[in-house]
């Protein structure tokens, strides 16, 4: 299969993400004097924007592929919770797997930025887990559609905001492997331990070291290969990639592994990149390759985004101006 026909077939991918998603808030303004209240600039505000943020950027990259992402997630019966519903709709996304709750709160992230300077970030959020109740209904939501839609591949985004709780982890797991759709992990440190049995888990580099709370070079690649195995071996991870940002990507099978190099690239903005590769290695996968090869696209796709300002999907576009060559 050449790249033109790879993907076109990603066209016909249909994508499951469960995880935290979250709006991010920018209130762009100029600096003109500084407060007399304390020593910090007055931004007078010129405009405020939304976009899609967390799980949901992976969505963005799933459809900007041309493919079908369907999002599964706990949002807050708030105004931000609307917000949210809004992007999701104007980027002709389903709402089908969001469940809204007065007991949660959607996370914002709120960026002041003032004379093009980034000044300051406020956070709205409840990081606690859900309770049993929401664990229930989501696992209802997740289990309805994989049970009714062809799904290609299920994506665990985690971004430690509470949504993927470990007992949530294992059930979804169960019945996808059941249904042998493959998962794809993007985990944080909180329930690191607790992907077990997933078709691949891709941490970066430091989640890795603070996962296993173990302290490895980025150059000892024989060290980390030692170090991923207690994670293959364990929790029986059948492939992980470890992102190791200017020194490319780390990809094992348990057997072998190898390094893939970065692209020499004008780095502008790395925002984004970890959500873009997810997104690819899974329409990758979905579409037959093997990890290597997954990893070879993804680890591509994440370094072209990362010469745009902001968060930027990578696209079919940019994928074919590149002269890609497979294992």
């Amino acid at each position: 299969m050449n790249i033109e026909e790879l993907l076109k077939d990603f066209t016909k991918k249909k994508i499951l993400i469960v995880g935290d998603v979250m709006v991010d808030e920018y209130l762009w303004g100029q600096v003109n004097r500084i407060s007399p209240e304390a020593p910090v600039p007055v931004v007078s505000c010129t405009e405020r924007e939304h976009r899609m943020g967390g799980a949901a950027n992976v969505a963005i990259n799933i459809k900007s592929m041309g493919a079908e992402p369907i999002i599964c997630s706990v949002i807050g019966r708030d105004e931000v919770g609307e917000i949210y519903r809004k992007l999701l709709h104007k980027r002709q996304m389903t709402d089908i797997g969001i469940i809204e709750s007065d007991r949660r709160k959607t996370t914002v992230k709120t960026r002041v930025i003032g004379n093009h300077q980034h000044l300051l970030r406020v956070d709205h959020e409840i990081t606690n887990f859900l309770d049993q109740e929401l664990q229930e209904l989501l696992l209802n939501k997740v289990v309805g559609i994989l049970e009714r839609d062809n799904i290609d591949a299920l994506i665990f985004q985690d971004y430690d905001k509470g949504v993927l709780t470990p007992e949530l982890i294992s059930s979804i797991i169960r019945t996808a492997n059941k249904k042998k759709v493959p998962t794809l992990v993007d985990p944080k440190k909180r329930s690191f331990l607790e992907y077990k049995n997933v078709t691949l888990f891709k941490p970066n580099f430091k989640e890795l070291c603070e996962g296993l709370n173990i302290i490895l070079s980025k150059s000892d690649t024989d060290k980390i290969f030692e170090a991923v195995k207690i994670l293959h071996i364990d929790n029986g991870i059948e492939n992980i990639m470890v992102t190791l940002s200017e020194k490319g990507v780390f990809v094992s099978n348990g057997k072998e592994f190898k390094v893939i190099p970065a692209e020499v690239r004008d780095i502008t903005d790395v925002s984004g990149a970890g959500d873009t590769v997810i997104s690819i290695a899974a329409l990758a996968i979905a579409s037959g390759l093997n990890v290597f090869n997954s990893a070879l696209l993804a680890n591509l796709a994440g370094g072209l985004v990362c010469e745009k300002v902001g968060v930027v999907p990578v696209t079919p576009e940019l994928l074919l101006n590149e002269e890609i060559v497979l294992f």
